[in-house]
């Protein structure tokens, strides 16, 4: 019954508000997570949670995969780094609060050392370590390889590396040009544009969370909620035909779901109109085209002028800048809104344009 309503709540309509309400929890009680007592009590309350869950041969089969278990490493990794800024953070936050300096900018923290050899020393023994680790993994471990390519025959499921499977996993929801294409190239110019958006020089050289809120939200809301929970998804909870299965449920082949989804322009005309499609294909669309506009050109000014935030923001940043950082915040909102919308409606594409190439 208890593993039952596990797979029930690792579907991701369940589990990704769940990932979020728990990443708003995390942050707005950060002072709390960012302790070595809440980081003690997790770890024993998580040790044996692991060991029942191994105990199951379907969880099992899934974690012993040469191919997952790096990746097991790296979630623990990133879990742990996690916790550790928080620590941080909450450190520094309570020192300012009480009109101390940082940690790290106390004198004991300011001493400057050499890089030789005190960084060389360090970065040398920290390859050996790695190269007698990954020694000994290719010993313990074996390479996960399979026959020669056929063209005939595919593998089922047929995933991407690790740090592709957000990709493919954003696949289901979008259109393969904005998800494999559209997105990405968002997100590397983002990460470049961050440096001349954000000049907010507090937080420089030390950890802090108090004095770049909205900063560090925005970048952990896409790189934990979105990036690392999708990740999660499309590896372990992906089987054959990229059905969801949930931790403890058989990868059958025959499985089949039933999916029936339909764009917005099919949802008005035809279910709420009553009528057949316009053949124009402008008017066919129309509607998801101005629900589209009106959500990046709306927007902006809306927020800039009716929230506190947006205020705030855009008397900081300037014009320029703030509607160039509200344009990438709402194209990284926009997969869970259509994950949402996938979800409850059964929503394919907001503006359904195969004719030009253009799905969104």
């Amino acid at each position: 019954m208890l593993r039952e309503l596990i797979n029930k709540l690792s579907d991701p309509i369940i589990s990704f508000p769940l990932m979020t309400f728990c990443f708003y929890l995390m942050l707005k009680h950060y002072k709390i997570v960012g302790t070595k007592k809440f980081a003690y009590w997790s770890v024993a309350i998580l040790i044996p949670v692991v060991v029942w869950f191994l105990a199951d041969p379907n969880f099992f089969s899934i974690i012993k995969t040469p191919d997952n278990i790096p990746i097991i490493i790296l979630l623990v990794l990133v879990g742990f780094f996690t916790w550790f800024w928080l620590y941080k953070a909450a450190l520094n936050d309570t020192r300012i609060e009480a009109g101390l300096c940082p940690i790290e900018a106390t004198p004991e923290n300011r001493e400057k050392v050499w890089s030789w050899p005190n960084l060389v020393y360090t970065e040398l023994f920290a390859i050996i370590a790695c190269t007698a680790f990954l020694v000994v993994w290719a010993i313990i471990f074996k390479a996960p390889l399979e026959e020669s390519a056929n063209p005939t025959w595919a593998p089922n499921p047929a995933k991407a590396p690790w740090y592709f499977l957000g990709l493919q996993e954003m696949l289901v929801y979008f259109d393969p040009w904005m998800a494999g294409v559209v997105l990405p190239g968002l997100i590397v110019a983002g990460l470049i544009a961050v440096p001349y958006i954000d000049t907010n020089p507090k937080g420089n050289g030390y950890y802090t969370f108090k004095e770049r809120k909205m900063a560090i939200t925005a970048f952990l809301f896409g790189w934990l909620v979105l990036w690392v929970y999708l990740i999660i998804v499309g590896v372990f909870l992906r089987g054959p035909n990229w059905t969801f299965y949930g931790p403890f449920e058989f990868w059958d082949f025959h499985k089949v779901v039933a999916s029936f989804n339909v764009n917005l322009s099919e949802i008005i005309w035809i279910k709420m109109l009553g009528i057949g499609l316009p053949k124009n294909l402008v008017v066919r669309e129309i509607f998801g085209i101005v629900l589209s506009l009106a959500y990046i050109i709306v927007i902006p000014p809306w927020a800039a002028k009716a929230t506190k935030a947006g205020r705030n923001l855009i008397q900081n940043l300037g014009p320029t800048r703030y509607y160039i950082f509200m344009f990438l915040v709402l194209m990284m909102t926009s997969l869970p809104i259509k994950m949402i919308l996938r979800w409850l409606f059964s929503l394919k594409y907001i503006v359904a344009l195969p004719e030009w190439e253009l799905n969104l």
